[in-house]
């Protein structure tokens, strides 16, 4: 496979941006081998500026659930484009977009778009310390919420005693206020006492109900009814991050399948048909603390974008029931295809996933926690298989933490493939002890 023209621009980028890329993971540093520079997309492909064809799995970080360049996304694009591209005023597009969330994620009543998934995470966080006049937040050991300093702890951290930030650059004023606690563990007595003791400081406590970044870990149902519990009784915000999961296996959002609605929730990725996006909503008399109602500042240029809205009203438009049960039955027999093969031949792997999000583990055991994910990672393994998997015209995620995602383009030949070539990797992997 040629990569002359994806390398000598590499270098180019390498020399005005940096590391070449911007955003870390981009730059194959975990995996070894020649980023990609990426020309063009349709459906589940994507193509190089060497003409390679590859079919896509990461799918913009899980955004493009209807795949690359759907036609009725471009169409609205282009028709919205036509009359401009920013006004920095409301317009139709974002109010019927945040209709059309009111209407089916259950704990929103308000929403307030933003342009990421951190600036949402960051802005709720905010807002719920503006309504509960408290300081701390409760997040959860493993799960990513974006790079807003207040939640760039260490995962691992036990029961709130480390202090040290995941980054350089984040003063501990930053993270004192900030308690990691395990995450799904079967007893939850540790939790329960630290809500208890701090009810009266914690404002907020953040969780994904299904992690998506130290593989894709769906919270127990259980664990979250008592977050519930402990938050309702002590005054203390629910926020769920479904940023990642949000829209990816249902209308309703991972919320509305438990049947566990937080206070408030943050959306992003599939939101913004493949543009910047994010936005973060929940009940009323909360959302109506931030300004220009209340006291909480938070604001945005190019915040409800018309293009952005656009292509994300068009996308969310198209996930009715049929699509999403042929999507989530696809993604199942995918994963369970692949799992019956890890038991058959006894290889220490497995598919963890929910629905068409999905992550690899080099262990045979169900994850819980972010220590299980640690002890099933494995770098050099993932590196050779993520190179493999290229070679053979298949993109995955170039980092082994990360999840990949299955989009409604993805045929069952697509997958097909995917599941041969994986499993020509571990019987070779099984035999050779590689």
């Amino acid at each position: 496979m040629a990569l002359k023209n994806s390398i000598r621009l590499f270098q180019q980028a390498a020399q005005v941006m940096v590391g070449g890329v911007n955003s870390p993971v981009r730059s194959f540093q975990s995996v070894g081998g020649n980023p990609l520079v990426i020309q063009s997309a349709n459906g589940s492909r994507f193509f190089d500026v060497d003409h390679n064809s590859y079919t896509d799995y990461c799918l913009s970080w899980g955004s493009l659930i209807l795949g690359h360049a759907n036609k009725e996304v471009l169409s609205a694009i282009k028709k919205t484009l036509a009359g401009g591209t920013s006004f920095g005023t409301t317009t139709p597009p974002e109010i019927e977009i945040a209709q059309f969330i009111v209407r089916h994620v259950p704990s929103i009543e308000m929403v307030r778009f933003v342009n990421s998934g951190t600036e949402a995470t960051m802005s709720a966080i905010r807002l719920a310390r503006g309504f509960t006049k408290k300081n701390k937040v409760v997040k959860f050991d493993g799960c990513y919420h974006g790079h807003f300093d207040d939640l760039l702890t260490k995962a691992g951290s036990g029961v709130a005693n480390l202090k040290e930030s995941s980054s350089l650059g984040i003063t501990k004023s930053h993270i004192e206020n900030t308690i990691s606690l395990p995450f799904n563990v079967n007893d939850t007595s540790a939790i329960t006492k630290i809500f208890t003791q701090y009810h009266d400081d914690i404002a907020c406590c953040i969780i994904e109900p299904v992690a998506g970044n130290m593989g894709v870990i769906p919270a127990k149902k259980e664990f979250l009814k008592i977050l519930r519990d402990l938050t309702r009784r002590n005054n203390i915000i629910l926020i769920f991050d479904e940023v990642m999961s949000g829209f990816r296996s249902s209308l309703g959002c991972v919320q509305s399948e438990i049947n566990i609605i937080p206070d408030m929730t943050c959306l992003g990725k599939i939101i913004g048909g493949g543009f910047p996006v994010g936005a973060y909503g929940g009940r009323k008399d909360i959302m109506s603390c931030l300004a220009p109602l209340g006291g909480v500042y938070q604001a945005g240029t190019f915040s409800g974008n018309p293009i952005v809205m656009s292509a994300g009203l068009v996308t969310l438009k198209n996930l009715d029931r049929p699509f999403y049960q042929r999507l989530n039955n696809l993604s199942e027999n995918f994963a369970d295809t692949i799992n019956r093969f890890f038991v058959e031949y006894q290889i220490p792997a497995s598919l963890s996933h929910y629905k068409s999000m999905m992550s690899l583990r080099f262990n045979a055991q169900t994850m819980l926690d972010y220590t299980d994910a640690l002890q099933a990672s494995s770098s050099k393994k993932y590196a050779k298989l993520f190179q493999m998997l290229l070679q053979n015209g298949i993109y995955w995620p170039p980092a082994d933490l990360e999840a990949f995602f299955i989009s409604g383009t993805h045929t069952p030949k697509d997958l097909g493939k995917l599941s041969i070539q994986l499993k020509n990797f571990f019987k070779k992997f099984n035999n050779e002890d590689t």
